[in-house]
């Protein structure tokens, strides 16, 4: 026998099936053996271990180790109070030492099983045994302790237990109370509707079940007292039907506010439409068109915000025309698109009305949105998204209207759109602004000169080459970077042969509609220069005062520099204060009737 045991062990530990092994040595009464495979390779079974062995040391009547390994194997709560049952002393001194809950809970049921209610009490406190402690004061007749206890500490199984005292004592106020307390809320509503408690009813009703709810709703109906509170229950049970029929029957305006509210497409659709014309009969327009739009009547809702000027919100619009809706055709949608769209423009909500024409794919009229939005950079955008001939030619137009002389990316932008727009005819009159700009506001030629030459360039290219308005743009072209050419020329020729320059410049004033491409009074402020840098003052005044008849309303020292002014004045003895005029009208007033005086004395 010995053999075969020592065979088991050794093929046992060969295998490495420990879980065996142990089992092999307790069924063999080797306990540390099986202590120590447990804890070095059987740990699963560890605490099945330490029981075993505790219920053997037990039977063997060694209960002070016994206690240890039931400690060790976590069953002591109940094994060890078992174990002591008949050993009273031991078993508090046990119970007092340990400071466990569940074990201060046995103990506390058996000294309560032992009459000792009052020590039982300490133990259930002890314990945090809530429920036993209000039992048992409630079964000792102190009624007011348990209610404390039950209030300070919450604990809904004490509070019920309590609740069911003050209801077999006919204390409702109380018995509500604890109803309530202990979540017990189908017993709360019972008392209230049997003792006419309405307040107390309306209040445990919305704690409740919808059950529950549906059930104090009932009541009040029946009562005929508290409509609105029925209306009101019924709603939040899930009744909306019901809630809304009562609400209408009884005109409860404002109930009927709160159950709109959640109010959605899910909804009944004649309910909502009978909502929609509640709220319209009573000026509510806002949550009417919300409940029109629930109910898909999505043009009734466009036309109630056009016939009271209700704002169309982002959310609104959206909500208007689901893109993915089943209830429109492709076709309808895109109509109610353009429809909402044109309610926003007229709003001025241009932005709003730009994406909805978008989305409707009328992205001509959607510019047109973007163009009364003044939104420089989201027109910009738009037209590059699009690329779009009419949308680039509309884009480049809005653009022109811009200070685009300050601003080199809007020039750019101009002449971009234009070009991918094909609108060659356009972009030449664009040049040409270009150039007249150059002229009237810095009196740069040069760059004048390019600017016609490109626009020479584009009307050449234009499709409507063939039509006579168009050569006579390009012929009128021509003639003005022909003039301006001889213009220039004379003013380069001027630092080395300065007679033929003011000759070239003579001849220049003798062209007619020579100031479409010339000024007149560049040409004539050149002379009037020139002579005074020579001395002739009376030929350069002779010159100036050809140019005052010619542009009477002008001020001729946009044309001529203040030095030539001063000298020519002081050459015809005319007095004139120092400082700058030419800020003041006035000051230029006398300075003409002062070069005026002088021309008589001279003669």
């Amino acid at each position: 026998t010995l053999s075969k045991w020592f065979n088991a062990e050794k093929l046992y530990k060969g295998c490495r099936r420990y879980d065996l092994l142990n089992k092999f040595y307790q069924s063999s009464g080797q306990w540390q053996k099986a202590l120590e495979t447990a804890e070095n390779h059987d740990r699963i079974h560890l605490r099945t271990t330490y029981y075993n062995y505790a219920r053997y040391l037990e039977a063997m009547g060694d209960k002070s180790l016994a206690l240890t390994y039931y400690e060790n194997s976590d069953t002591h709560r109940f094994e060890v109070p078992r174990m002591l049952q008949d050993d009273a002393l031991s078993l508090e001194i046990y119970v007092n030492k340990m400071k466990d809950k569940n074990i201060y809970k046995w103990w506390a049921q058996y000294l309560e099983s032992q009459s000792d209610m009052e020590t039982a009490l300490r133990f259930y406190e002890y314990a945090q045994d809530y429920l036993s402690l209000v039992r048992v004061h409630c079964y000792n007749g102190n009624i007011q302790k348990a209610s404390e206890i039950a209030n300070n500490t919450g604990d809904r199984a004490a509070s019920y237990h309590l609740a069911r005292q003050y209801e077999g004592h006919d204390n409702i106020k109380q018995a509500v109370h604890f109803y309530t307390r202990a979540q017990a809320y189908n017993n709360a509503i019972r008392l209230c509707k049997e003792n006419g408690l309405d307040d107390q009813l309306m209040n445990l009703a919305l704690l409740s079940n919808p059950e529950d709810m549906m059930e104090a709703a009932c009541y009040y109906e029946e009562k005929g007292t508290h409509m609105d509170r029925a209306v009101v229950l019924y709603h939040k049970a899930g009744h909306v039907s019901k809630a809304l029929e009562l609400a209408f029957a009884t005109q409860q305006f404002s109930a009927l506010q709160l159950i709109a509210e959640d109010l959605n497409e899910n909804s009944d659709p004649s309910l909502l439409a009978r909502c929609s014309d509640f709220f319209i009969k009573h000026t509510q327009y806002e949550k009417a068109v919300e409940l029109l739009v629930a109910a898909k009547k999505y043009s009734q809702a466009l036309q109630l915000c056009l016939e009271q000027n209700l704002t169309i919100t982002e959310e609104l619009a959206d909500s208007m025309a689901i893109t993915d809706s089943k209830d429109l055709s492709e076709d309808a949608r895109k109509d109610l698109l353009e429809r909402i769209a044109d309610c926003c423009m007229r709003q001025g909500n241009y932005h709003l009305a730009t994406k909805k024409y978008t989305q409707a794919g009328n992205k001509l009229k959607a510019m047109r949105a973007l163009l009364k939005s003044g939104d420089t950079e989201k027109i910009i955008f738009f037209a590059s998204v699009c690329r779009q001939k009419e949308l680039f030619i509309m884009a480049a137009n809005y653009l022109q209207s811009l200070d685009w002389r300050q601003n080199p990316e809007i020039l750019k932008n101009i002449i971009g759109f234009y070009t991918k727009g094909r609108a060659l005819d356009l972009l030449g009159g664009f040049y040409e602004a270009c150039a007249q700009v150059e002229i009237d506001e810095y009196q740069n030629y040069e760059k004048a000169l390019n600017a016609l030459t490109e626009a020479y360039k584009c009307l050449s290219k234009a499709k409507d080459r063939s039509s006579g308005q168009q050569e006579v743009r390009l012929a009128d072209l021509q003639h003005k970077t022909t003039l301006i050419k001889r213009f220039l020329q004379a003013r380069r020729l001027y630092a080395e042969e300065p007679g033929e320059a003011v000759r070239l410049c003579e001849a220049l004033l003798e062209e007619p509609e020579l100031d479409s491409a010339v000024r007149i009074g560049d040409a004539y402020g050149f002379l009037v220069e020139h002579h005074c840098q020579q001395g002739s003052f009376q030929v350069a005044y002779r010159r100036l005062e050809a140019l005052q008849k010619l542009l009477p309303s002008q001020n001729i020292r946009y044309y001529i520099s203040q030095e030539s002014l001063e000298a020519l004045q002081k050459a015809l003895g005319v007095h004139m204060g120092q400082g700058d005029r030419r800020d003041s009208e006035r000051e230029e007033d006398e300075v003409e009737e002062d070069l005026s005086l002088g021309s008589h004395q001279g003669n």
